[in-house]
């Protein structure tokens, strides 16, 4: 935590800002029986920004929140996992549409105050006979406890809710920000492949929200990656209220500048969750590339290396094949001098000079047995770096992915599915 910005952990999660409650409930859309419908509402008009995925396949609720979020303000979203509203033609806009409407007249707000998403199975319309009342019986349901509900509602593959929470200091008064996340597979940056729902109590214009936001989501999860795969349905999203009391937050300043570090905070912690729950990880690892001629150059090295399966393969079985590492560096598009190239695993020498070099094959196994893993790569050509977080590539990611549509709620490590 940062000192001097007075930074402190907060519970509560998603709710820990003063004025936000959530809920989640069992609709029936998941097969497992588990919740898949999430509520979360501000008791007070909030400031909002959202990132959305790339892919030029854009699912139906990214495109009616994105309608939504024109005027930079917002009261709640309305989410739900086991089926993502992906490709489904002009229904799935008339019934993302219907969801913000089935939310806003429980709330009394308006269908425009309401961001939509969801996320699980592409192709397939929504049950919305399931679905509505699932939104009205979450809205009944919802308090400003901790979240934890409405952060299971929104899982798919993931292993466990991902919820985190931190106050800051500014202008004399502190401030709180929370967030949760769901991700596991279908994890690639350039928004990466998740759900994030970042709220705080800080009075941030909406110009702050989208400045906070951006500069968060690149530092965090546009470093992410499980698999290289970029889903339809990807959004961070952060909501202010204002609750805390204290002048205008603009984009500048010492105040947006405390702001800005605790929404940072939130969104790299729930990153690193997203990555340590990988569909069937068994280890993550921090690929550092440094040395390098330019920024865009060292992300195009890390990202090459934590991308590569043959090296997520190596992690799982804890092999230092500093070949694979330096292949996947030469095919990167990066500037590289082939002679030049350094490899470390955890602080195990492999590779120097662009050739291997002798080293304790017992010390490098035991510096990939670990759960978390560095992978340090220095090209010398340059004073640039760039750090990416992925997981190790095991048995388990091909099994969840060749039985994702067919998973029987007794299949233990994918209850949550659908």
């Amino acid at each position: 935590m940062d000192e001097d910005l007075g930074m402190a952990y907060a519970e509560g999660g998603v709710t820990a800002p003063r004025g936000f409650l959530a809920s989640g409930v069992c609709a029936g859309l998941k097969r497992s029986g588990r919740r898949d419908v999430a509520l979360l509402a501000s008791e007070r008009a909030c400031s909002a920004a959202a990132v959305y995925t790339s892919n030029a396949v854009v699912a139906a609720p990214i495109r009616v929140t994105r309608e939504h979020l024109l005027d930079g303000t917002l009261r709640a979203v309305v989410g739900n996992a086991g089926n993502a509203n992906a490709c489904t033609g002009e229904r799935g806009i008339s019934d993302a549409r219907s969801m913000a409407r089935e939310a806003a007249e429980a709330l009394q707000v308006q269908p425009t105050d309401v961001a939509v998403a969801s996320t699980g199975v592409i192709g397939v319309p929504l049950p919305m006979e399931m679905l509505l009342p699932g939104i009205r019986s979450a809205a009944a349901g919802l308090d400003n406890a901790t979240g934890d509900a409405a952060a299971e509602a929104i899982m798919t593959t993931d292993t466990f809710p991902k919820q985190t929470g931190v106050s800051v200091e500014a202008q004399g008064r502190r401030y709180t920000i929370g967030g949760m996340a769901k991700g596991s597979g279908m994890i690639r940056p350039d928004m990466a492949t998740m759900l994030a729902f970042v709220t705080t109590d800080a009075p941030l214009t909406p110009e702050a929200c989208d400045a906070a936001l951006r500069a968060a989501v690149d530092a965090t999860f546009n470093r992410i990656t499980v698999d290289g795969e970029t889903s339809t349905n990807d959004m961070a999203l952060l909501m202010a209220n204002g609750a805390a009391g204290g002048e205008p937050i603009g984009p500048r300043g010492l105040a947006h500048e405390a702001v800005a570090a605790g929404v940072l905070h939130a969104c790299r912690e729930l990153a690193r969750m997203i990555v340590r729950d990988g569909e069937g990880a068994t280890k993550t690892a921090a690929v550092r590339v440094r040395g390098a001629a330019s920024e865009a150059d060292a992300r195009l090295a890390a990202m090459a290396v934590a991308e590569s399966p043959l090296v997520k393969c190596a992690l799982f079985g804890g092999d230092p094949n500093w070949g694979r590492v330096v292949s996947a560096v030469g095919a990167s598009g990066a500037r590289v001098d082939a002679s030049a190239i350094e490899v470390v695993f955890g602080g195990v020498t492999t590779a120097k000079a662009g050739a291997g070099v002798p080293f304790d094959a017992e010390e490098a196994a035991s510096a990939l047995a670990g759960e978390e893993v560095e992978i340090l790569v220095d090209l010398h050509v340059g004073r640039e770096e760039f750090t990416a977080l992925t997981c190790d590539l095991s048995y388990e990611y091909v099994r969840i992915n060749a039985e994702y549509d067919r998973l029987k709620p007794s299949q233990s490590s994918e209850e949550a599915l659908r």
